[in-house]
């Protein structure tokens, strides 16, 4: 790949550049920070339950600080690669003062198709599908409506698949090319740019798969329109696109710190701990501009307890940001030759004992909470209960009464099914609704449909 032929104004769909005020990178993150799948992400799980008397992350909040990171990254390589760049060309100009901008909105979109409870709903709605695997319906088992492809991704669902699929899919009655994005930025956030049987753990591009078999197609226009090399052609595996990087490195960068913060404001961990935990990485990434000593006498003067925390998250941010820009750097040419088998925060973590402390400490403490674990649990019941309603009612050829009836639920833009009879169509129509709810109203449709809250006229 070449830093002069990996991007493109275009958009998905069309070849027109539009002209204006506002570049059409511009316009990408304005699309996204406005569509109503974004919207939904304010009442999805981060990490912890919401809601609750104490503010912590969910996903909406968490995509906009990834989002404030990943401007900052694309700004600082954006300047890197400008000055390999002859002056008054496109490449000059899109590299200092758009990729900041592709890589802002790539952020925004990264988790725009992760499901309600977090990674939990991903693993639940996977697990309903490989435990009903010999249901019948109608007399066929679950698993003989689909082809190995198409198991494979109903069987491991994957948000960052999902995600694609919502950016530009054509819903009923709805735009043609989805949000219209530019070629550039979805190619900012296909984290994994293969199938689902193409799914390798040797290799950080094929940990998870990054397209559904719907949007094959999809993925295939957007490589060639970027210059990203196929790598196998079956299953198929493509390079990563090198800002992929970029926007993978502000959401690292984020969560990593951020769940840090949330513990502290929860009480799950003490003020001591994350305070030494998060001076002794400022100390031990040794950024220039970091003085550990300063920077440790300028919190002690902060009375606030939460707000001296604050103040630390934010200096550890910015070391982390300058950290994985020159990491990125210094690997720029095993980037551009889709070599490069890490994350930018790897790296950091095996450079720096400190970083690989505060990871630890955080699988230790946080992630392996109780409230956390109840959140997960949760999320296999509501989900599992869900689909067990939804798919069946979509595979039957002859659906009875009650099926007719829990079709009807499904918004319009998500009734596709009513025009196919391919088996793995409809079933992705299920994957459309049950992604698309936030962790209440899946709560409330689950109590609902199990008749333990009787539904109430609004």
């Amino acid at each position: 790949m070449q830093w002069e032929r990996i991007f493109s104004a275009d958009r998905i769909g069309h070849t027109k550049v539009e002209s204006g005020p506002r570049s059409g990178f511009q316009k990408d993150y304005d699309r996204l920070i406005f569509s109503s799948a974004f919207r939904r992400l304010q009442n999805k799980t981060q990490v912890f339950p919401l809601p609750g008397s104490t503010f912590v992350h969910n996903r909406l909040t968490h995509s906009l600080e990834v989002a404030s990171v990943g401007r900052s990254l694309g700004n600082i390589v954006g300047q890197m690669i400008s000055c390999e760049m002859p002056k008054e060309t496109d490449s000059y100009e899109f590299y200092k003062y758009e990729l900041a901008n592709v890589i802002a909105a790539g952020c925004l979109a990264h988790d725009i198709g992760n499901p309600a409870f977090g990674h939990s709903g991903e693993k639940a709605i996977s697990a309903y599908f490989t435990t009903n695997a010999g249901l019948h319906i109608e007399g066929t088992p679950l698993r003989s409506f689909f082809d190995e492809r198409q198991w494979a991704d109903l069987s491991n669902f994957e948000g960052n698949a999902n995600s694609l699929r919502i950016l530009t899919h054509r819903f009923k009655g709805r735009f043609q090319y989805g949000l219209g994005l530019t070629y550039t930025t979805l190619g900012s956030i296909i984290k994994y740019p293969c199938e689902a049987t193409a799914m390798d753990s040797h290799f950080k591009h094929r940990k998870k798969y990054g397209f559904f078999q719907s949007e094959k197609e999809a993925m295939h226009e957007i490589a060639t329109r970027l210059g990203i090399p196929l790598q196998l052609e079956y299953p198929v595996v493509y390079s990563r696109h090198p800002f992929v990087y970029l926007v993978e490195a502000a959401d690292d960068i984020c969560y990593r710190v951020i769940d840090m913060e949330d513990a502290h404001r929860l009480g799950i961990l003490p003020h001591h701990i994350v305070k030494e935990s998060f001076l002794d990485l400022i100390e031990k990434l040794k950024r220039s501009g970091d003085n550990a000593a300063r920077i440790k006498l300028t919190c002690d003067k902060i009375d606030d307890g939460n707000e001296r925390i604050s103040y630390l998250r934010a200096r550890v941010i910015n070391s982390l940001t300058a950290y994985a820009a020159e990491v990125f750097w210094n690997n720029r040419r095993q980037v551009l030759a889709g070599g490069f088998n890490d994350t930018l925060l790897d790296v950091i973590e095996t450079e720096c004992d400190a970083f690989s402390a505060v990871m630890a400490l955080s699988n230790e403490k946080i992630y392996n909470h109780d409230t956390v674990l109840e959140i997960e649990i949760a999320g296999y019941n509501v989900m599992a209960e869900l689909l067990q309603l939804f798919v069946p009612a979509l595979l039957k050829e002859a659906p009875d009464h009650k099926d007719k009836k829990i079709l009807k639920l499904f918004p319009m833009q998500y009734r596709e099914f009513e025009q196919t009879k391919i088996p793995y169509e409809r079933a992705m129509n299920a994957f459309d609704v049950i992604s698309g709810m936030t962790d209440l109203f899946a709560t409330e449709l689950y109590r609902k449909l199990k008749g333990i809250d009787i539904p109430q006229h609004r």
